[in-house]
């Protein structure tokens, strides 16, 4: 039997990319998002000198028929992680299709306004939204599939944290730093990786956080043209990287060397000589 993967956030991006990296490393996928058909999605412009939605491309649908291209199933499940109801729709839908859970990506994150407004710009219930999406439910799922992991003998639990996570921020919001309202939960959620390794590598949970670097997704083209990382002047890299070292992580003994740390994807074969596929 194939292991299985929820993949939260998985309709474009990071995490359409780890999907699509976990299915040719052969597990099973469950495919999380809000956007079940293309032509359905949007993506909330994040400064607030510039508000406002854009028509961004992805969905359930083609990720799921992308993951079965590949030769493994997939199970779209609709997933809002301001919606708590959906959350335990998706660990209740695995179980009862695959019978198992072997991998958690938490990846998917609110993306409202606020998110990168300057400190005196948010509005305190963006905060409490950013809160409430980006680290309280986040731990809310980790908890859910903590039992069923453990129960099996162990299981692998990824974070994608970010710089925001550990560090202060360079530069205001639109020019090169980030807004209270994303780092802050942020900091938060990378804590996650870490009490779980710390309280539960001995029941054979493997628990990473993995910072992605400045990524050019289908979102940050249809916000910021065909060049935003030239625009904010920060080097890029593309989602299949991260997706390329969380499938290592879930599959090479040797990623148990660094459970309980953060992964800097770009660069992460390279510095370690490491050939992948």
């Amino acid at each position: 039997m194939n292991k299985v993967a929820i993949v939260t956030g998985a309709t474009r991006g990071i995490g359409k990319a780890a999907a699509l990296s976990l299915a040719r490393e052969g597990f099973d996928v469950v495919v999380t998002g809000r956007t079940v058909k293309e032509g359905e999605g949007t993506a909330t412009r994040p400064f607030a000198a510039d508000p406002g939605t854009v028509a961004v491309p992805g969905s359930l649908e083609t990720t799921v028929k992308e993951v079965e291209a590949l030769g493994r199933r997939a199970l779209p499940v609709v997933m809002d992680v301001l919606d708590r109801r959906t959350i335990d729709e998706v660990v209740k839908q695995t179980l009862a299709t695959f019978g198992r859970i072997d991998l958690l990506l938490n990846n998917a994150l609110y993306q409202g306004p606020g998110l990168m407004y300057s400190f005196a710009e948010f509005d305190i219930e963006q905060l409490e939204k950013s809160v409430l999406g980006n680290l309280v439910n986040q731990a809310y799922l980790a908890r859910l599939v903590l039992p069923h992991m453990i129960a099996r003998g162990g299981g692998i639990y990824i974070s994608l944290s970010s710089h925001a996570a550990v560090m202060p921020p360079p530069a205001p919001p639109g020019k090169g730093g980030w807004g209270f309202v994303y780092g802050a939960p942020k900091s938060g959620f990378h804590r996650i990786a870490e009490f779980l390794h710390v309280e539960h590598v001995r029941d054979g949970i493997l628990a990473f956080n993995v910072h992605p670097g400045f990524t050019v997704t289908e979102a940050t083209v249809a916000m910021f043209g065909a060049n935003p990382a030239k625009d904010f002047n920060r080097e890029a890299t593309l989602p299949p990287v991260t997706g390329d070292v969380v499938a290592w992580l879930a599959t090479r003994p040797e990623a148990r060397e660094l459970a309980g740390t953060m992964i800097a994807a770009p660069g992460f074969f390279a510095e370690r000589g490491i050939v992948y596929p």
